[in-house]
């Protein structure tokens, strides 16, 4: 199931207390103070990991609390530091402290990691205590105690090209033929309620990820449909291939779709609007899409005619798609 939003109480381990003895053996009649430090609690850390794509694994885990250390102990003994909790999330989730409203990091790589809460400090036994007047301090530091926060994540999907669309447009159909992804694909719309990724592969060893997202309708941007709520994925994107649905069975006529989805993103975020853009023109093998194309192309000067279903431009698309993606091209 997919999630991409999470709210988290988290904790650090408690440092362990220090310690009060006295040194005790045979042929020692002096002995002095021997009491160990406690040990450091534990770290409570958020490491991106490749392998995660949701947020779901944790919200049946609201609170994580990592390992406290142990207290000191005779002999000098320090006591065992807890282990930190590392917390697997998917690469490209922001950290924001949910109190003070302040993004801590955003894990936007592979093997990126924050400490979010800092374990206490071990405290000190009574051995630190002792000198020429107090030879026999009885007297020890109690550890500190771990940070404690709120937190909430929010995934933001790594992908290099954003399919976006009104419902219908052919997206789902469109990832299902150019990459290994199998979308749900139906003749309704809003068959797509969650992004999908797809990964296509190149000649020249590099491959580019697809993000298939829900259906944007109007008014997107203030809340309607599904659409603004997975806007923020295509945020991240280099391209956004601007699917427009020709057939004469279309929701909107050509012109009027294309107007629709360029208000919403630019509604919802200038610097999403300003992303290189491919125009491609969907379900071209319908009878009477040939009108619906020239009708677009008064509006766009420059689109891409396909058919998902007989691959017709297929090619031409992912050529384009490499092309924009290209190593110093796009926007990172």
């Amino acid at each position: 199931m997919f999630r991409d939003e999470a709210k988290l109480k988290v904790k650090a381990g408690d440092g362990g207390d220090g310690w009060v003895s006295f040194r005790r053996e045979a042929c020692v009649p002096r002995g002095g103070p021997d009491g160990g430090d406690g040990g450091k609690g534990g770290d409570l850390v958020l490491l991106a990991d490749e392998n995660y794509n949701t947020l779901y694994h944790l919200i049946h885990q609201p609170r994580f609390v990592a390992q406290s250390g142990e207290r000191g102990s005779q002999r000098n003994c320090s006591g065992k530091m807890g282990r930190d909790m590392v917390v697997h999330v998917p690469v490209g989730t922001l950290i924001r402290d949910v109190d003070k409203n302040v993004l801590l990091k955003d894990l936007s790589r592979n093997g990126d990691r924050i400490v979010v809460c800092k374990g206490g400090r071990g405290g000190k036994g009574n051995q630190h205590f002792a000198t020429s007047t107090n030879q026999a301090p009885r007297n020890s530091v109690p550890g500190g105690k771990g940070e404690e926060r709120t937190i909430r994540l929010e995934l933001k999907m790594i992908a290099d090209v954003g399919l976006v669309g009104l419902p219908n447009a052919g997206k789902s159909t469109l990832i299902s033929r150019i990459s290994a992804a199998r979308p749900k694909v139906a003749n309704y719309p809003f068959t797509t309620i969650v992004p999908n990724l797809g990964i296509i592969r190149g000649k020249d060893y590099r491959d580019i990820v697809v993000a298939d997202l829900p259906g944007i309708i109007e008014g997107a941007h203030e809340g309607k449909g599904l659409g603004d709520r997975f806007l923020k994925h295509v945020e991240r994107t280099r391209v956004i291939v601007h699917l427009v649905d020709v057939s004469p069975e279309a929701l909107q006529p050509p012109s009027q779709a294309y107007a629709t989805i360029r208000k919403e993103l630019e509604s919802y975020s200038p610097v999403l609007a300003g992303k290189p853009e491919i125009v491609a023109a969907t379900k071209m093998d319908a009878t009477g899409a040939k009108k619906g194309a020239a009708a677009l192309k008064k509006k766009v000067k420059k689109i891409v005619e396909i058919s998902a279903v007989t691959g017709d431009g297929l090619k031409e698309l992912v050529r384009e798609l490499f092309r924009a993606t290209a190593p110093g091209d796009g926007v990172e």
